[in-house]
């Protein structure tokens, strides 16, 4: 059930837990259409990074290598002994952590005056006591602040609910609390971690060790932007033997890369140097793909800087006694998927629902246009089976005519259901009651199968939706209400001029897109046509 968004946050401002108590009264109860197994579930569709991510999992096993995960959070000193003069470069882009401080907080006697009024009671000595221990024990980390509200709850006999409200009107500290760094950062570098597995795992485990993980990796950029963001993944591997060399890097960019369908490789040395690498040995791989060749990125050549690799430095290597060479290849996920995806901004292509402009497809569109009122019994399904299938047999009969479409039983009651028209020099149907709605071109239009259509049937995306299949959903629906309250019912189609008129429901993202970017919508035609319920017994 669709809300009030603003009238619900009227209602938290002034009394926040009511309105957080009456949460199942917002979203009211489901139709009888929305509920299993009326309301089904298609298969979805993987984000680009997220199928890229997966892609490179199964490349890297498919070369030999196993699965690591490695810490996110990383101490300050590590990168120190990591990076050695290059580590302040290093934090000056990495994340600290931070945590709230944990308060000394004191309950005086005015204070237990106010909870009195708050709770509308007076605490005892021992739930007194009780709750200061348990600020005491939040003080000293034995209590965790996720679980501060219910040990207080429960010591008190009172509902979280109200404690959150002592806690907010009586203790100022907690919302005067300001966060504090520690010396904990967040991985700019899956180097980083690389070093604090191998350190544990070099001597217990037989070598040739390879190993690779493709995780997150944080940094503080100035600004994001088309090519940069400062969360981003990184598909790294590593391998540790005696004899490693360079050549081993050559040779998993080649069989990882090759399976992306990157053809040729060139081997440039990297500028930059980096100190966890031994010198000459930091290498960039620039590989071709023949799918960019002539494309509108900036890569039309076919060649694009897509990883690197080196062998790790000794110094930083002996700082965590590991005593066996190590290469390590990285590459950007979010560079891979954009050439997979040919995108050219990796904020649209990681963040698509942040963007200003978007688009839908032909077949996305059709997906958002419905039937609106549907029936909900077996026998107002057939109802409605019928009325179409009796009207598409004497639609061009010469009115005024009648024809029985269904007789049974409904809600306890005999019934006669019959599509009429009644005005003289006419036909049962309208020429439009055969139209179907159709995308194509962006545009919606309602139309009929015929020779002119064609194209736009071939090419568009047809909902299946025909105006006299719309038509007779709502007149077995209004068939059903009548019957129940014992009535009978007339549903009339005349012409149509817009969704509304025809039982059809646009979705309103759907019809801020056709407004949006100027689309068209069509579904103006003449249906006329009547079906009329008797009760007979």
């Amino acid at each position: 059930m669709k809300f009030d968004p603003s009238q619900i946050k009227e209602a938290a401002q002034v009394d926040f837990d009511e309105t957080w108590q009456q949460g199942r009264e917002y979203l009211g109860k489901p139709s009888l259409n929305e509920r299993y197994p009326r309301n089904s579930y298609s298969y979805g569709t993987a984000h680009p990074i997220f199928d890229t991510i997966q892609k490179l999992r199964e490349a890297y096993i498919r070369l030999g290598f196993s699965e690591a995960m490695n810490p996110v959070m990383v101490e300050a000193q590590d990168v120190y002994r990591q990076f050695g003069s290059e580590a302040l470069a290093v934090l000056d882009r990495c994340f600290y952590l931070a945590g709230l401080p944990r308060p000394d907080i004191g309950i005086s006697d005015e204070r237990i005056a106010e909870i009195n009024s708050l709770l509308g009671r007076a605490l005892s000595v021992e739930e007194v006591e009780a709750f200061r221990q348990i600020l005491h024990s939040y003080k000293k980390g034995k209590v965790e602040g996720d679980d501060l509200v219910q040990e207080i709850a429960r010591a008190l006999n009172a509902h979280d609910a109200l404690i959150s409200t002592v806690l907010e009107k009586v203790f100022p500290e907690f919302k005067g609390l300001k966060a504090e760094a520690t010396t904990r950062t967040l991985r700019s570098h899956m180097t980083s971690g690389w070093f604090l597995s191998l350190a544990n795992l070099h001597y217990r485990r037989k070598l040739p060790l390879r190993l690779f993980s493709v995780d997150r990796c944080f940094r503080r950029e100035q600004a994001e932007d088309a090519a940069r963001l400062m969360s981003y993944y990184s598909a790294s591997c590593v391998i540790m033997d005696e004899n490693v060399s360079v050549e081993d890097g050559k040779a998993v960019a080649d069989g990882l890369l090759s399976q992306f369908g990157f053809q040729k490789f060139q081997f440039r040395p990297d500028e930059k140097r980096s100190k966890y690498y031994v010198p000459g040995t930091q290498i960039e791989v620039f590989a071709y793909h023949p799918g960019l060749v002539g494309s509108a990125t900036k890569y039309k050549s076919g060649w694009v800087e897509v990883a690197t690799f080196g062998i790790y430095s000794p110094t930083a290597l002996s700082q965590y006694d590991i005593p066996y060479p190590v290469m390590n290849l990285g590459l950007g996920v979010e560079r891979i998927a954009m050439i997979l995806h040919n995108s050219q901004d990796v904020r649209a292509l990681s963040y698509p629902q942040f963007q200003t402009n978007w688009e839908l497809s032909a077949r996305e569109m059709a997906q958002m246009i419905m039937v609106d009122r549907l029936p909900s019994t077996p026998e107002g399904q057939a109802i409605a089976e019928d009325v179409v299938e009796t009207a598409i047999e004497h639609a061009d009969t010469v009115s005024p005519c009648q024809f029985l479409a269904w007789e049974g039983e409904l809600f306890g009651r005999q019934l006669k259901v019959s599509v009429v028209e009644p005005e003289e020099n006419t036909k049962l149907c309208g020429p439009a009651a055969l139209n179907e709605i159709v995308v194509h071109k962006q545009n919606i239009m309602g139309i009929p199968h015929t020779s002119r259509w064609e194209e736009a049937f071939s090419e568009g995306v047809t909902t299946g939706i025909r105006y006299i299949d719309s038509f007779a959903a709502l007149a077995a629906y209004e068939i059903e209400v009548a019957t129940m309250a014992g009535k009978e019912s007339e549903t009339r189609a005349r012409i149509v001029r817009s969704p509304g008129d025809i039982n059809v429901k646009i979705h309103p993202a759907l019809e801020r897109y056709i407004t949006s970017y100027k689309h068209k919508m069509d579904l103006r035609g003449p249906v006329f046509t009547t079906v009329k319920s008797e009760i007979i017994g």
